[in-house]
């Protein structure tokens, strides 16, 4: 590191205009990051993490954010309040940020070839020939299947994940001075955030690239940051080095969050626990369309032949790599994806069901989505989203009543029910998410399927929320799909685990033994890399 920093942030205040009074969302924040080095932004939701990396671009919706105070400064040079012909050189491209929500960063109407093309035309004015090449190139660097293939793919047609690294291949297109990963690693697997921690370890030594992270995974912090932040409240409360702050923390808030992690063991079903949903052979094939008339010439096997029973009270994990069809799988087998196969619902076949006919099983197969920010109408305020499904279902015809019963799921999921009358942007992504769980809660259902519902949470509130499901699912008998990336949650609520690679299980039974001694070399490679990022202490199937 050079002893010169590349940015400097000294004072810093961030202020949002409300009614009656201004939130102050940020307080006198000061750090500096050098070339070479990674800074850590350490955090739980809303504490002001990315709205301190934001102001470095000025990227707030000014006027209705501003700095009561405050000096930030990049290369010597001052941004706050700079004129956007001064900001717009350095967007991009001496500067770059991986947001934390890809489907809302991508342009749904443009392929990812145009994306990531236009970022190296307009900094580079590179032709189209040598934008397409170099596009490809980053793609594969970035663990992306047939990248070539996928440039005229948009972004819905991808996956969480491979939207995701998509954003970071964007970022880094253009080898900036500094990058601002905001939860670069959220919606990816593990294998593949080990290639992407690895990928951009490498280019920032390579380019000396400086790297603020922010981040709710104190295992990757631990892994890449030399030095941390800890934020709470809008403060920085202690500051340091990385092994410094994890051996011998100071500040009680540093100590909670190092101590914070699901915990328990998954709840087991009653041996004479009611079958809530089956499915037999579950396949589902996207045909593959080429020529003038668009006829079928192949298949993309998404799932293919995959069997699951969930019981009562019952929670199966389904894991593996982004693209490995596990989301997919769920949503076919509540009937939101077109499958083939044998599906029973509380013993009766729904395979055969209409859209007409599905509607009144609707209540009781509900989903929390891998993005909240998306699957949140932003129109409507968090009363109008929770109390949508009591009136679609008829449960409750009472204004107040719903006010009221929105008001207790809010309290379930740890949000103030004040907060109600608030739209999902002034939410962080983890209040988000935790909104979209109330939801599906609301209605009372018999089965949820929970598609990454921890990934955009930090740690704490990770055991806050698998505490809350385990709790719910003992009270009410719930049944849970539980779809994740994050073994060590999956470890936590799961009791029995299916693991998937290319449409296929290659492996399934209970979670106790899949941990303890998988069979599978696949199964094995997804649980070393897991507790390799994670801590020193992997389990018994890291051989």
């Amino acid at each position: 590191m050079t002893d010169t920093p590349i940015v400097s942030v000294k004072d810093l205040s961030v202020h949002f205009k409300s009614s009656p009074e201004d939130v102050a969302a940020v307080r006198n924040v000061s750090f500096d990051i050098h070339k070479g080095e990674t800074l850590a932004l350490v955090g739980e939701s809303g504490s002001g993490k990315s709205v301190t990396a934001m102001s470095i671009l000025q990227l707030l919706p000014y006027p209705t954010a501003y700095h009561p105070s405050g000096s930030i400064t990049f290369g010597g040079e001052e941004l706050v309040n700079a004129p956007e012909d001064k900001l717009l050189p350095l967007r991009g491209d001496r500067i770059s940020v991986v947001f934390q929500e890809p489907m809302t960063s991508l342009n749904p109407l443009h392929t990812i070839g145009q994306q990531i093309g236009e970022v190296l035309t307009v900094h580079h004015q590179m032709n189209e020939t040598g934008a397409r090449e170099r596009t490809v190139e980053l793609l594969e660097q970035v663990g992306l299947p047939d990248p070539r293939g996928r440039l005229a793919s948009f972004p819905h047609q991808l996956s969480g994940g491979q939207r995701q690294r998509v954003m970071i291949a964007m970022a880094l297109a253009n080898e900036p001075d500094l990058l601002i990963a905001d939860e670069p690693t959220t919606a990816l697997d593990v294998t593949v955030q080990a290639q992407i921690l690895k990928l951009m370890k490498e280019l920032q030594d390579n380019f000396h690239m400086a790297i603020l992270m922010i981040t709710h995974d104190l295992g990757i912090v631990r892994k890449t940051a030399d030095r941390v932040c800890v934020m709470t409240d809008g403060e920085i409360v202690e500051t340091g080095n990385t092994e410094n702050i994890f051996s011998a923390p100071q500040h009680d808030y540093t100590k909670k969050l190092l101590a914070a992690e699901p915990r328990g063991e998954p709840l087991q079903p009653e041996p004479d626990a009611r079958e809530i949903i089956t499915g037999k052979d579950i396949r589902v094939w996207f045909p593959v369309k080429r020529g003038v008339l668009q006829r079928t010439k192949d298949y993309i096997k998404a799932v293919d032949g995959v069997d699951i029973r969930v019981m009562e009270g019952h929670t199966v994990g389904v894991v593996g790599e982004s693209g490995s069809g596990k989301t997919t799988l769920a949503m076919g087998l509540v009937r939101l994806e077109h499958s083939q196969g044998q599906i029973d619902y509380m013993g009766a076949s729904i395979q055969g069901h209409t859209r007409k006919m599905m509607r009144p099983l609707r209540r009781e197969m509900q989903v929390v989505f891998q993005d909240p920010f998306s699957s949140l109408n932003p129109r409507f305020s968090i009363s109008q989203i929770i109390e949508e499904g009591l009136i679609i279902h008829g449960l409750e015809p009472s204004a107040e009543a719903r006010r009221n019963i929105v008001s207790k799921v809010l309290a379930e999921v740890e949000l103030d029910p004040q907060m109600q009358d608030r739209y999902p942007h002034e939410f962080s992504g983890g209040q988000r998410q935790r909104i979209a769980i109330a939801r599906a809660l609301v209605v009372e259902p018999k089965l949820i399927v929970l598609d990454e519902p921890t990934s955009a949470l930090d740690v704490s509130v990770q055991a806050q929320i698998v505490d809350l499901l385990r709790r719910l699912q003992d009270s009410h008998k719930l049944a849970y799909i539980f779809i994740s990336h994050d073994l060590k949650v999956v470890r936590a609520l799961a009791d029995e685990v299916i693991v998937m690679k290319a449409g296929k299980v290659m492996e399934h039974g209970p979670a106790a033994q899949i941990f303890k001694d998988p069979r599978d070399p696949y199964t094995r490679t997804l649980i070393s890399a897991a507790f390799d990022l994670e801590t020193d202490d992997a389990p018994d199937a890291r051989r």
